[in-house]
């Protein structure tokens, strides 16, 4: 089964811990007949550096046709919004009033979620372009595997998203305005998807690690990441991972790589230095606890490594505290 990239964790190139997401505004809806779609939207901390990011995951069960479904999701940083009412904020926004209190920056979540009995009506009779056809084939679900394909955001995928975010509409028309915006949300992903592409298997090719393209070495990836997460303080070797999941050392490197654009090493780290500072900044303790409870054989290792990362020694962390 595909395991698509959180669209969260993607845009700030390492995954996020759960303690680490302030929650601002949730809405989680079915229109019937039509789509179903969440928007979270989180507090931006100043230390995050995300980029605005798509996606479109093409989810497909040969033998289960009713999970079949395709899949937008979008990531906004940088809204400003009023921290009470979670609308967006004109004058915070333009500049006018950063002394507010209310003033919030935001990183906006959205997953747009599409079944095969929605899309079936856009479906073309005509089949005369590539275009066509590759549109067809994956509205249809024709097209054989699943695949993730990341999306760059243009200025109308922009407009349609600020338009959903940020619309004053209720009830009925709420509804009517979510499925009419979203459905050019679909023709541009769709748009952008196929590109220039003249060829429907070009168009979605995601994966240069040809391994990639099997659903159960995928999963081995993503069961390597979770293994690493749950080893914080346990260091664990490539060759101790790639046992664990049954995947030779040379595949977990260049597939873990490739879904989650980051080296094995590189995440492991990341997600060890921002445990400790977690321990550090918000549990309070020592610099040698923190240091003996990630498995260093000294204080010294420890603080070059959380200083490569942070850009500053623990002690120093302490001191802003």
């Amino acid at each position: 089964m595909l395991q698509a990239p959180d669209i969260l964790s993607f845009a700030y190139k390492q995954p996020l811990m759960q303690g680490q997401l302030d929650v601002m505004y949730e809405k989680e809806q079915q229109i019937p007949g039509s789509v179903q779609y969440v928007i979270s939207r989180y507090r931006k901390h100043a230390q995050w550096g995300i980029d605005d990011a798509g996606m479109m995951v093409y989810h497909y069960k040969k033998n289960d046709p009713a999970k079949n479904y395709i899949e937008l999701r979008f990531c906004i940083s940088g809204n400003v919004y009023c921290r009470e009412k979670a609308t967006e904020c004109d004058q915070c926004r333009v500049g006018s009033s950063r002394n507010c209190s209310e003033r919030v920056e935001s990183v906006d979540v959205l997953s747009f979620r599409f079944s095969p009995v929605h899309l079936s009506q856009f479906v073309s009779s005509r089949r005369q372009e590539d275009e066509l056809i590759a549109t067809d084939n994956i509205l249809q679900f024709t097209h054989p595997s699943s695949f993730t394909k990341i999306l760059s955001l243009c200025g109308r995928t922009r407009m349609v998203l600020e338009a959903l975010l940020n619309h004053s509409y209720t009830g009925s028309l709420e509804n009517i305005y979510i499925n009419a915006q979203v459905q050019m949300l679909l023709l541009y992903s769709l748009e952008c998807m196929l590109g220039d592409e003249k060829s429907p298997e070009k168009a979605i090719e995601t994966f240069q690690c040809k391994f990639l393209a099997n659903d159960a070495d995928r999963e081995k990836i993503v069961r390597a990441r979770e293994i690493l997460l749950q080893h914080i303080g346990e260091p664990i070797t490539i060759k101790e991972l790639s046992r664990k999941v049954a995947i030779n050392e040379c595949y977990l490197k260049k597939g873990f790589k490739e879904l989650f654009g980051t080296t094995v090493f590189d995440f492991y780290q990341s997600q060890r230095m921002e445990h400790a500072r977690y321990l550090l900044y918000e549990k309070g303790l020592s610099v040698t606890e923190v240091s003996m409870m990630l498995g260093y054989s000294s204080i010294s290792h420890f603080s070059t490594a959380f200083k490569k990362h942070t850009g500053l020694k623990p002690c120093e962390l302490l001191l802003h505290a």
